[in-house]
């Protein structure tokens, strides 16, 4: 990472609303509703610039002066990234002509023009591609760009959005909540997201390890809830999460988030040993 731009080209395509959970989780954060600046970059968005376009749709709901930033190392991803806007300013596209979208060539040094200080950096599936080492610099390097109060979510999903979970992670790369969000219909078992965890966490999901034991126990009150199907997997992953909760494991929110499929944590809870 010792290059400029800071990283390396990320390998994935990008799907239609795969990003929708992490958008939405955004969208209701203090740093983006409550931030003097609403800017918020998409770092390493991928192949098309879509996951940007809709990060804005989604968050211009809440704040109508919401601006996304989409960032990536590639100069032919940039490209195809501003000639998709070109057929949204044309208004060729279901996306709203005005749409504050911009995309700029750029890594984990997250240049703005003009200096701006972004409120949410977001950055999924980007560090999936690295070494367990690298996550701590790459945490450094970006958070050093956020506005004060400002929040990094950096996290990995499936190809669908189905199965996601990420890190919100402040100043100085200090991490403080782990939060995993899945599609509950259809659903079989929560631990099915141990595939998709973040860097940080994907090769600690072995016996000894915190974030282990939180999918053994979630996977337990899951089962437990089974007789709730009939009511809807939403009342069985409600009645999961009240259950963890009861045991001592300190789930943050209430059900407004749980019916969502989002259960969240400190990262205490779950930090590697």
């Amino acid at each position: 990472m010792a290059s400029s731009p800071l990283g390396r080209p990320t390998r994935g395509t990008t799907g239609t609303n795969r990003l929708r959970r992490n958008d939405r989780w955004i969208a209701a954060s203090t740093a983006f509703r409550s931030g003097p600046d609403p800017l918020v970059v998409d770092l390493g968005y991928g192949a098309s610039g879509v996951t940007a376009f809709e990060l804005a749709t989604r968050l211009t709901r809440v704040r109508p002066d919401a601006e996304v930033l989409g960032l990536e190392l590639d100069p032919e991803r940039v490209a195809t990234a501003r000639a998709q806007l070109a057929e949204v300013r044309a208004g060729r596209t279901p996306f709203a002509p005005g749409i504050r979208v911009s995309f700029e060539r750029g890594g984990f040094e997250v240049p703005v023009p003009g200096g701006r200080r972004p409120a949410v950096i977001r950055a999924m599936n980007v560090l999936r591609q690295y070494d367990e080492t690298d996550v701590a610099q790459a945490w450094r390097t970006v958070t050093a760009s956020l506005a004060p109060g400002g929040l990094f979510v950096e996290g990995t999903c499936d190809e669908i959005g189905r199965v996601a979970s990420w890190i919100d992670v402040i100043a100085d790369a200090e991490p403080v909540r782990f939060t995993i969000s899945l599609r509950l219909a259809g659903l079989e078992r929560p631990s099915v997201v141990a595939e998709r965890l973040p860097k940080a966490l994907i090769h600690r999901n072995i016996p000894g390890e915190r974030v282990h034991d939180l999918l053994v126990d979630l996977d337990r009150e899951w089962d437990r809830a089974a007789p709730l199907s009939t009511f809807g997997a939403t009342q069985r992953f409600i009645a999961a999460a009240t259950a963890l909760k009861a045991q001592g494991w300190p789930v943050l929110g209430g059900r407004s988030r749980w019916r969502l499929g989002e259960l969240t944590v400190p990262w205490p809870a779950v930090a590697p040993r």
